[in-house]
C-alpha cells in the first residue's frame, strides 16, 4: 500500500509540476508574441470625426411631423405590452 500511495504523490508532483512549467511558457510566449506584432504591426491610427451634415428636410413641407407621430405611436404601441 505505501508503494501504491507513493507513486501517486510522484505522479501528482510530475503532473502539477509540468502544468505549472506550461503556463509559464505559455504567458511568455503571448507575451513576446504581443511585443511582436505592436512592434511590426502598430493599430493604425485613429481618424478624426467629420462632422455629421444636418438631415435635409423633406419634400414634402419640410417638416418631419409624420415621422414623429409615426415613431411615438410605435414607442406607445410597445411600451403598452
Amino acid at each position: 500500500m505505501e508503494n501504491l500511495l507513493s507513486e501517486g504523490f510522484t505522479l501528482m508532483i510530475f503532473g502539477m509540476g509540468f502544468v505549472f512549467v506550461f503556463l509559464t511558457l505559455l504567458v511568455f510566449a503571448t507575451g513576446g508574441m504581443s511585443k511582436f506584432v505592436a512592434k511590426y504591426a502598430p493599430e493604425p491610427a485613429p481618424q478624426p470625426a467629420k462632422p455629421r451634415a444636418a438631415a435635409a428636410p423633406s419634400k414634402a413641407g419640410g417638416s418631419n411631423d409624420e415621422l414623429v407621430a409615426v415613431l411615438t405611436a410605435a414607442v406607445h404601441k410597445y411600451r403598452s405590452k
